[in-house]
Parts: C-alpha cells; sequence; structure tokens
C-alpha cells in the first residue's frame, strides 16, 4: 500500500525479530531448491540453484532494509479487523499462487513439455528477478505503511507517500513482484509456468486497481498524488 516515510523507531526486540526473519529467508532459499530439485529429478538444475540464491538473497536484503518497527512487522504478519473483506481471499490467494510457477516449471524440467529456452534468455530473466526483488525492497524500504492486507491505517497516521519508487509508478511493489513472476517462470526455462504466472499476474492487476480506488477514495491526499504519478504499474501503460 502506498503511505508517506517517516521517522523509524527501531522497537528493542526488532534486532532477535530480524535475526529470526533472516534465517527464514535462508530457510525459504532452501525450500524453493529442494522443491524444484524434487519435482524435476534433476539436482544439477542449475537454474533452480540460481533462482533460489537469488530469492534467498533479496528476501534478506528486503528485510534488512525494511522498516524494523513493531507495527510494521504486525502489519505484514496479521490479518487487521478492518482489512477490506474482498481482499481477505484476494491477499491470500496471491500469497500461494506464486508457488503453482515453481510446482509447474519443476514438473515441466521432469517431463520436458516446453520447447528449450535459450539459455541466454534463461540468464537474462534471473537478472530480471534479481533487479525487480531489489526493486521490491525499494518500495518496502521507502514505505512504513507497506501493508499485507488492503486497508487504511487510521491509527498510524496513514498518508501518501511520493518518495523512492513511488514517484515513478503508484504501486512498485505489486510491479516489481508481478514481474518476478514471468522473469521466475522463464528463467526456469519453462514456457508452461508462464500459465500460472500469468494467471498470478491477472489477479495482481485487479487487486491494484481495486486497492487503487480505495485510496483513492479514503485516503486524502492520494488522488492529488495519482494525479501527479499517473500510471499503477508500468509507466507509459496503466
Amino acid at each position: 500500500m502506498n503511505a508517506s516515510v517517516s521517522t523509524q523507531q527501531t522497537d528493542p526486540k526488532s534486532r532477535p525479530r530480524t535475526l529470526k526473519l533472516l534465517l527464514a529467508a535462508v530457510i525459504y532459499a532452501l525450500v524453493l531448491a529442494v522443491v524444484l530439485v524434487l519435482l524435476s529429478g534433476r539436482v544439477d538444475w542449475l537454474m533452480a540453484w540460481g533462482l533460489a540464491i537469488v530469492m534467498g538473497i533479496t528476501t534478506g536484503v528486503t528485510i534488512l532494509f525494511a522498516p524494523a518497527d513493531r507495527e510494521f512487522i504486525e502489519e505484514r504478519t496479521r490479518i487487521k479487523a478492518d482489512v477490506k473483506s474482498w481482499d481477505k481471499p484476494l491477499g491470500v490467494i496471491l500469497s500461494v499462487a506464486p508457488f503453482a510457477v515453481f510446482i509447474v516449471a519443476g514438473l515441466d524440467m521432469r517431463y520436458s513439455w516446453s520447447s528449450p529456452v535459450a539459455a541466454a534468455v534463461q540468464v537474462g530473466a534471473l537478472v530480471i528477478v534479481l533487479v525487480a526483488q531489489l526493486g521490491y525492497a525499494w518500495a518496502i524500504a521507502s514505505n512504513k505503511f507497506f501493508a499485507r492486507f488492503v486497508r487504511i491505517q487510521k491509527e498510524r497516521g496513514h498518508t501518501v507517500v511520493s518518495s523512492g519508487p513511488y514517484r515513478f509508478v503508484r504501486h512498485p511493489g505489486y510491479a516489481t513482484g508481478l514481474l518476478t513472476i514471468l522473469a521466475a517462470a522463464l528463467a526456469l526455462g519453462s514456457l508452461w509456468a508462464l500459465i500460472p504466472g500469468g494467471l498470478v499476474v491477472l489477479l495482481g492487476i485487479l487487486r491494484t486497481a481495486l486497492e487503487d480506488r480505495t485510496l483513492q477514495n479514503e485516503l486524502p491526499g492520494y488522488k492529488e498524488y495519482a494525479r501527479r504519478v499517473r500510471y499503477r504499474l508500468l509507466p507509459g501503460v496503466w
């Protein structure tokens, strides 16, 4: 969600929490690698290991540069009572649906469903994953109100952000996240994985539109911001 950046007050308990989250990032990377290896039956699948390493590193970067206060962590890990009713199922679906890309890609590698994807394309796509995920980390670092679910955080003084990547598009978190999904499918050399990836993108676009409408209707100053920054996800397109 879009909101302003304010001075961060570090919670004294934030360092232990950060270490736990960094450990979770390492575990996530290992689990991703193991899942891809098991599904494909290929321990020597270099792009699977490469993707897992990139995702682990960028997840760690995101955690390190994210606001460290307790309220932000709670906003990212709990469903609050005033979350928009339409976003509860949509947010959950978009949290788990990307794994369908990895599942299909792993099976594609095992059964050779797709035509071969050039190594240069796979490496280029992996670079895009890296850049997109660093952009995602930038969006979170710029926005202490970056929420997991859509709601107006009145008790936290929710205001509009126009700094960082929010200077270019209104929803950089969605833009970089959706780009990651499509690029990950190509990095793993799976054209079939673009199908669930495309479905995730469509759901992400729907959620972006619904969230943007909510912000315009309920967040003071957002309409003026939207007039300055015209595009939601892709500059010059939408």
